[in-house]
């Protein structure tokens, strides 16, 4: 690694706790640094069982999304692809459809619990992701498995539209909130239980660091340096469900993150070294989301933004240059 990249790695190493802290005290009030260490503090509680919660998803948030965003990238050689191309998105928001509106016209009432409608989500997800795992047995180019992968979210797309037909007007705004996507959401309870899957998303990627490297230079390339493209495609897989799946059925879908925050990291370190771009990678992610958590809570004074509109204001101009970049 290069003096350059070790500085960089520095920096980052810093400014990731820095603006973690900054997410903490800074918001619809501030709060004196002070409280932090005060247990008799008012602002303690507030601390405890929101902004700490909510500062901790936000940094697991951004690295996960970004991380499932660099390996959908190198497995398709693409610089738009993104971990919501294999369906996430669209099977988490078919699940958390099927979980609010569904009861507008089943016959069982579903109960309208926080754990109810991560799971529908979860669920939904997964079952996207299955179906394309099995077709990655099915064909050998990647371009074709990306295809397929938009095609499944075309047909979760289709199905929400028909509940979002038959639902009533206060289902479809829960639904619609839940789109918006929320950090605020995921409480202690269920903490555990994100962390615990974004953690085991990041060993899977870890292990097959080699094997991306390898997808860079081409699936023929690669094979004939001894990758195994079916398992390392299976592996991307399971590491997108538990990343990208896991803190969409958390959080809700959270946009352009996915997208930019691979490209940033490896125009910044200058390498699409894996070794290098995986870590770089969870640090920009994490980073970039905490930052959009402060700028959501203080652009308009005593009201909250929803996440979705910060980080289309930045990913979107980063696609924009992506399309203008590669224009030849």
């Amino acid at each position: 690694m290069s003096l350059r990249n070790r500085r960089l790695f520095i920096v980052l190493s810093i400014l990731c706790p820095a603006l973690f802290l900054a997410d903490i005290l800074w918001g619809s009030f501030a709060i004196p640094f002070t409280a932090l260490f005060n247990k008799t503090s008012a602002y303690y509680d507030i601390i405890l069982d929101f902004r700490l919660p909510k500062a901790i998803t936000a940094l697991a948030t951004g690295s996960a999304i970004s991380l499932a965003g660099l390996i959908m990238q190198t497995l398709f050689r693409n610089p738009l692809a993104e971990s919501y191309v294999l369906g996430v998105s669209s099977g988490a928001g078919l699940g958390a459809a099927i979980f609010l509106m569904g009861s507008s016209f089943l016959p069982v009432v579903l109960e309208q619990s926080g754990w109810g409608l991560i799971i529908s989500a979860a669920t939904g997800a997964t079952l996207n992701l299955l179906l394309v795992l099995v077709a990655s047995f099915k064909v050998r180019q990647a371009v074709s498995l990306l295809i397929i992968g938009i095609m499944v979210g075309q047909i979760s797309g289709s199905l929400i539209s028909i509940l979002q037909n038959y639902s009533s007007p206060d289902t479809l705004k829960l639904y619609t909130v839940w789109m918006f996507g929320s950090l605020a959401a995921v409480t202690w309870t269920y903490m555990k239980a994100m962390l615990l899957a974004v953690a085991v998303g990041i060993i899977i990627v870890l292990t097959i660091q080699k094997s991306l490297n390898g997808l860079l230079l081409g699936e023929n390339y690669a094979q004939g340096l001894g990758v195994s493209i079916r398992q390392t495609r299976i592996f991307i897989v399971l590491a997108t469900a538990l990343l990208a799946g896991a803190i969409t059925a958390f959080t809700g879908p959270i946009a352009f993150i996915g997208i930019a925050v691979p490209h940033f990291a490896r125009r910044l370190f200058r390498t699409s070294n894996h070794q290098i771009t995986i870590p770089a990678t969870l640090l920009c992610g994490g980073c970039l989301l905490l930052l959009c958590d402060i700028l959501t809570q203080i652009i308009v004074k005593g009201y909250t933004l929803p996440i979705n509109a910060i980080t289309a204001l930045v990913g979107a101009p980063a696609v924009i240059w992506i399309i203008l970049k590669n224009k030849k």
